[in-house]
């Protein structure tokens, strides 16, 4: 697909993916939570327009709060994972030698640990919930965000400007937040964009398996989990939540590598 295509297309999905997580807390077509027995298992349009799950809340309405919830996780996560990450990333790129070697081996154990069995260490220790969540998913982008920071920085840091820095006598410090991370930041903005996608495909999958938000705080990943049992005689409840994860994924993965083809000018030639 060519550049401007996924801009505009990933763009467009994303764009609609915020707008409903912005007015979900404020408008609902009816009370997420509403629990109605009488309307239980209705298909689309008979009530509603996504029908009702199996306690006969509005699936439509529990999709909107679940990205308002999915959105907040992610974004709480990515932002943690890469301010961690990022100092973490330009602390080995300055320091070299045994500092270098010791925090990218950390970073290498750190990323053997798949965030659903860092989500099930944390909530043995703590509790399942947000707070639960957001730390695994966190705990898993600080490899990826340190080992992209390292690698910009270093091929940054053998840069005319920044020798003539460090002959006017400024520190690795200075250097690091005057001159690298401003020149670095374009890459760490569309890693960002990419890691969003994968934050709420994961905070989906902790939350199918009990490890995310609890209930009643409507989630994709549980509304995915309570259809199983209702998937042969009530399909809807499956593929609503399904096709909105997917979506929202794969808008995220465009606008990022979209975004990733404006800020590369290698890329950029290739295309």
């Amino acid at each position: 697909m060519p550049r401007h295509g996924k801009l505009l297309l990933g763009g467009a999905i994303t764009a609609l993916f915020l707008l409903t997580a912005l007015i979900a807390p404020f408008w609902t077509p009816a009370a997420p939570t509403r629990i109605a027995i009488a309307e239980r298992l209705k298909p689309p349009l008979v009530a509603g327009l996504l029908g009702t799950d199996q306690l006969g809340r509005d699936v439509l309405s529990q999709l909107m709060a679940g990205a308002t919830n999915s959105l907040s996780i992610a974004i709480a996560s990515v932002l943690l994972g890469a301010a961690v990450g990022t100092a973490i990333g330009l602390l080995a790129a300055t320091r070299r030698g045994v500092v270098d070697e010791l925090l990218m081996r950390a970073m290498d154990v750190v990323f053997a640990f798949p965030p659903i069995v860092s989500a099930m260490m944390l909530a043995a220790a703590l509790g399942t919930g947000r707070m639960t969540a957001i730390a695994a998913i966190a705990t898993f982008m600080v490899p990826v965000f340190s080992r992209l920071t390292r690698s910009a920085a270093r091929r940054i840091l053998t840069h005319d400007y920044v020798l003539a820095a460090r002959a006017a006598g400024k520190g690795s410090r200075r250097i690091a937040l005057e001159h690298v991370l401003p020149n670095i930041a374009g890459d760490i903005v569309v890693q960002a964009t990419i890691q969003l996608g994968l934050a709420i495909l994961t905070e989906a999958g902790l939350s199918f398996l009990g490890l995310g938000l609890a209930p009643p705080a409507p989630s994709w990943g549980r509304m995915l989990a309570d259809s199983v049992t209702y998937i042969g005689a009530a399909p809807w409840l499956a593929i609503a939540p399904g096709v909105t994860i997917a979506f929202s994924v794969l808008g995220l993965n465009l606008l990022g590598d979209a975004l990733s083809d404006l800020v590369d000018p290698r890329r950029r030639q290739g295309r």
